[in-house]
């Protein structure tokens, strides 16, 4: 007869039917924390442990932990996680999760509180745990767990969390100077399983000239724009009052607006031909496309700004400290930080995010860890040239700053240079669980590409 054991935090609830006796044990230390591991995990005899990672009520529907065990079974996956539902009092939703790939190594991957471990890879690994962690020791464990084999999803709502903790947006915990212990400990995790699996990068960077090629001029804001009447006439204006001791111009890509943005940029080129109104004749280009276009049109120059139609520069020096620190670093990109704001660009929590987790020796390599690198994002135009941008409305800053960051030094300014306004129209909170996991599927495919392009290149050398 099959038994397992299920690991709890105090304070949790489960209810559960199986044909199988199911042992619950209570743990008091941190499931983040070295101590659990160590002290609990070694001393198990079953074959299967399931760890509870949130205190909270379990509900598990019939049947849910023999068909976790049969197909870990059929399988032989060390790790395994399933859809579920949340209720917090009465409403009850459900949380499709995402399926595990290479390159899902950030640290918020959402696994849901019930995760199944075949014992005996659990207990090599944990006694393979070389750090002592507080905050990163389920980080460290997975990701060691990952280079022998991924992480399976069942795509089935196996359970329901009845949420008896208080729930937080984490979007940018890594960024929140409370949490930076954490985070150093997620990073140091995170570069030892890099250093593994091949992908680590030393910093070293591959010199660049940034006297190479004629540009029409010093530097190029690059505006791309679809349906965005209520700003883009805000964004064009942060740009035309900026002082620089170079000369500078603004592409709007004009994604066929069928508003009255088109007119706004049109009013503003006649006024100023600084201002270049640019309308590509796709008709399928996402973000990404149009600033592949914008990048590659003759008036770009030496040096292209990004400013999204909605945002503003912080004051009228933030194009001088770009290219200033362009030729400071002798860099390929540099990326600024900025404060997020209403729609009157009045400063809103969290407020300043300016990436500060970022060091010359390991932000390329922690770059793989995080979800986000920063704005305004500026490049050196040969070399974007040179890659291309990826025609997709999600994540092409991304995988820019990843692929970028492979070869070149990527500079830093850590002072607001930008305002980053929140608001109805653009916001991500009310995003659905599906677009909210599309968006997370695809950068975790962007480090998967990226970890494989990076163990190759270290291969080669």
């Amino acid at each position: 007869m099959k038994s397992v054991r299920i690991l709890l935090p105090e304070g949790c609830r489960i209810k559960t039917q199986e044909a199988f006796e199911v042992n619950c044990e209570f743990y008091r230390e941190s499931v983040f924390g070295s101590e659990f591991w160590k002290k609990t995990i070694c001393r198990l005899q079953e074959k299967y442990v399931f760890v509870v990672t949130k205190t909270c009520a379990i509900d598990f529907v019939p049947g849910a932990l023999n068909r976790f065990i049969n197909v870990a079974e059929a399988t032989s996956c060390t790790m395994l996680y399933a859809d579920y539902r949340v209720q917090r009092g009465e409403h009850v939703a459900c949380v499709s999760t995402i399926d595990y790939q290479l390159g899902s190594v950030r640290d918020d991957f959402d696994f849901g509180s019930v995760l199944l471990f075949d014992v005996e890879a659990l207990q090599r690994t944990v006694r393979g745990m070389s750090a002592t962690y507080s905050a990163a020791a389920l980080y460290d464990v997975r990701l060691r767990l990952s280079l022998e084999k991924l992480p399976l999803r069942i795509n089935e709502f196996l359970y329901t969390e009845i949420t008896i903790e208080t729930q937080s947006d984490n979007h940018f915990a890594y960024v929140d100077p409370k949490n930076r212990a954490s985070q150093i400990e997620m990073e140091n995790a995170f570069t030892l399983f890099l250093k593994q699996y091949g992908a680590y990068l030393q910093p070293d960077f591959k010199q660049i000239d940034l006297s190479a090629g004629d540009f029409c001029t010093e530097a190029t804001v690059l505006i791309p724009v679809r349906n965005r009447e209520q700003t883009i006439e805000d964004a064009i204006r942060s740009v035309l009052k900026q002082k620089t001791t170079f000369p500078f111009n603004l592409i709007v890509v004009d994604n066929h607006s069928t508003d009255a943005t088109s007119a706004i940029v049109a009013r503003c080129a006649e006024q100023d031909d600084r201002v270049k109104h640019l309308m590509p004749e796709r008709t399928d280009l996402g973000i990404g496309g149009c600033w592949h276009y914008g990048v590659n049109h003759a008036d770009c120059g030496r040096f292209v700004v990004q400013l999204d139609s909605d945002d503003v520069y912080a004051d009228e020096f933030t194009l001088q400290k770009v290219v200033d620190t362009f030729r400071r670093e002798q860099c390929a990109m540099v990326i600024g930080s900025y404060t997020i704001t209403d729609f009157e660009m009045n400063p809103i929590p969290p407020g300043l995010i300016d990436h500060r987790e970022w060091t010359e020796e390991n932000g390329r390599n922690n770059a793989l860890r995080i979800n986000g690198l920063g704005a305004p994002r500026a490049f050196f135009t040969p070399v974007l040239r040179s890659l291309g941008v990826p025609n997709t409305s999600y994540g092409e800053d991304y995988a820019l700053g990843l692929q970028i960051s492979r070869c070149y030094k990527i500079g830093r300014i850590f002072d607001s240079i930008y305002l980053c306004r929140r608001w109805h129209d653009n916001t991500d909170a009310s995003l659905s669980v599906e677009k909210s996991n599309a968006n997370n599927s695809y950068k975790d495919k962007l480090r998967s590409i990226e970890l494989l392009a990076r163990k190759q290149q270290n291969l080669k050398k």
